[in-house]
Order: structure tokens, then C-alpha cells, then sequence
């Protein structure tokens, strides 16, 4: 298996802007061909201990079944479309990959 993780900071984190940004990511980066896992959502304000970085907008966590199916993903006309229709509003994008 392999983990896709990528937390998302926004230019402009307004509750409006996340949930466009939350709501673009299950419709265009969920149900893949090798997707078996997808996850999208927000910081988690209170669990603030010193390990905790709350250095983001949205985080998106997905596994795949192999890194086959990662490297179809990331050129797939909807993970493009994704990218395409939200990248001008990222200040910083964070990817974590592993595997397992």
C-alpha cells in the first residue's frame, strides 16, 4: 500500500474558501481506480499538545493499493482538474508519502 498525504494552506482560510477546497477534493480526488482509502478535513483546533502542527487549512489523506495506482492517480484528468481549479488559492501545499 501506499499513503498520500497533503496538507493544504490557504491564501485565504475563510470558512467559505476551506469548504470549497473540502468540497473539490471529495468530488475530484475520490474514487479512483486503486483508492482504498479517502479521507478529507480540517485542523483539529483543541488537540494542541507540543507534537501537534497546526500548520494547515485541509488535509487529504488517501492509500492506494500500490504505487501503481498512486502514479495512474496523479496524472488522471480529475486529480488535474482538481489541481487546475484550486492550485491559485494555495499558499502552501505539504505531500507525505509512504508505504508500507
Amino acid at each position: 500500500m501506499l499513503a498520500h498525504n497533503v496538507f493544504f494552506s490557504l491564501n485565504d482560510p475563510t470558512p467559505e474558501n476551506t469548504q470549497k477546497l473540502l468540497d473539490d477534493c471529495n468530488e475530484y480526488l475520490n474514487n479512483h481506480p486503486g483508492l482504498i482509502f479517502f479521507g478529507c478535513g480540517t485542523v483539529v483546533p483543541d488537540l494542541a499538545r507540543p507534537v501537534n502542527d497546526h500548520d494547515f487549512d485541509v488535509a487529504l489523506h488517501t492509500v492506494f493499493e500500490d504505487r501503481a495506482a498512486h502514479d495512474v492517480y496523479q496524472t488522471a484528468p480529475r486529480h488535474l482538474e482538481f489541481i487546475a481549479r484550486n492550485k491559485e488559492t494555495w499558499k502552501q501545499v505539504r505531500v507525505f508519502d509512504s508505504q508500507d
